[in-house]
C-alpha cells in the first residue's frame, strides 16, 4: 500500500469543489509563484514550522534536541541552524504552547481512508466528496492515483486541484478516476510564466488541451494578481486560448488575497509580493465581462 505525504486535512471545506468537502493537501509542488498561499506545501519533505508570537522562551525545545540546532537569539525567541535540523520532531513534542510544529506527515492510502469515511454523511448529503489539493498533488502520482482509486471503488466523489504541471503520462492515468479537475491557469506569456512561478507554461497548456479533448469535467480556476496577470494582454490572450479547447468547462476567476503571507516568515521565506493588494470589485467585474463576450461559462469565486 502506497504512502505520501501530506500538510493538512481540511474538513467542510466548501470552495475546493461541488458540495461539502474533505480536501486533503499534498506536500511538494514544482511550481513556486510569488502569491502562493500555501507555501509549506512547496517542498516535498516534512519541515519544522516555527511561530514567533506563540514563544515564551522556555528553552524546553533546545534542551530536547539531539542535534542542538536550536539556540536563543539574543533578541528573544530561538533560532534554528538548518546545518544542522534534521527534521526529526523531537522538539514539537517537548514546546508547551507548539510555537515549533512539524508541516507534513507521511501517511498510507489505508490511514487516510479512515479520516475520509468519517465525511462521507456530509457528501452524501451535499453532492460534495474529497479534494486532492497541494502542493502539487501529481508530485505524488503513484500515491495519488492508489487514493483515488480507492475513493471510486467506495463511490466517493473526487476532484483533483492541479498547476497541470506534470508529464502527460501521468496526467493520462489520473484523467479516468478524477470526476473533475480545478486546473490552475495563470497566465500566457511562457516567459512572465517563468518569472513568476519558476516554470514555463508549455507543458501544463497542452496538459489543458489533452484533459479538454479527452471529456474530462474541468473547472479553469484563474487568480486574477494586480499587476502580474490583470492585463488587458494576458486577459485577451486567456480568453482566446479557452475558446479553442474541446468539451464544456467553467472558468472561475479567483480574486488575489494575502492570507498566506505570514506563513512565509515562519518558514524563514520570502513574500515577493508585500505591496500588492486585492483587485477591486469593479476591476473583477471588467475582467469577468470581458470572458463573457468570448463566449465563455464564467464567475468569479468558486
Amino acid at each position: 500500500m502506497k504512502r505520501g505525504v501530506i500538510f493538512s486535512i481540511k474538513k467542510y471545506s466548501l470552495h475546493d469543489g461541488p458540495g461539502i468537502r474533505t480536501t486533503v493537501f499534498l506536500k511538494g509542488c514544482p511550481l513556486s509563484c510569488w502569491w502562493c498561499h500555501n507555501p509549506e506545501g512547496i517542498r516535498p519533505e516534512p519541515e519544522l514550522v516555527y511561530r514567533r508570537t506563540r514563544c515564551i522562551d522556555c528553552g524546553t525545545c533546545i534542551s530536547a534536541c539531539p542535534e542542538s540546532a536550536l539556540y536563543l537569539a539574543s533578541e528573544g525567541g530561538i533560532r534554528i541552524d538548518s546545518q544542522c535540523c534534521t527534521s526529526c520532531g523531537t522538539c514539537t513534542e517537548s514546546c508547551p504552547t507548539k510555537a515549533l510544529e512539524m508541516m507534513g506527515e507521511e501517511i498510507s492510502v489505508r490511514d487516510l481512508m479512515k479520516e475520509i469515511r468519517k465525511d462521507i454523511p456530509f457528501f452524501d448529503d451535499s453532492g460534495g466528496g474529497v479534494t486532492f489539493s497541494g502542493g502539487e498533488p501529481l508530485s505524488q502520482h503513484e500515491f495519488l492515483l492508489e487514493i483515488l482509486h480507492t475513493c471510486g471503488n467506495e463511490g466517493i466523489h473526487r476532484t483533483v486541484d492541479t498547476t497541470g504541471f506534470a508529464p502527460l503520462q501521468v496526467v493520462k492515468k489520473i484523467a479516468p478516476l478524477t470526476d473533475l479537475f480545478l486546473y490552475d491557469l495563470k497566465m500566457m506569456d511562457p516567459e512572465k510564466h517563468f518569472k513568476y512561478t519558476g516554470v514555463r507554461n508549455d507543458l501544463i497548456l497542452s496538459n489543458l488541451r489533452a484533459l479538454a479533448a479527452g471529456g474530462s469535467e474541468i473547472f479553469i480556476r484563474i487568480p486574477v494578481i494586480p499587476g502580474i496577470n490583470d492585463d488587458l494582454e494576458n486577459i485577451t490572450a486567456t480568453a482566446e486560448f479557452l475558446r479553442t479547447l474541446e468539451g464544456a468547462f467553467q472558468v472561475n476567476l479567483l480574486p488575489y488575497h494575502d492570507y498566506g503571507k505570514s506563513k512565509y516568515s515562519n518558514l524563514k521565506s520570502e513574500y515577493k509580493l508585500q505591496e500588492t493588494v486585492p483587485p477591486e470589485k469593479e476591476k473583477m467585474f471588467q475582467i469577468h465581462d470581458m470572458f463573457c463576450k468570448h463566449g465563455l461559462d464564467v464567475q468569479i469565486g468558486g
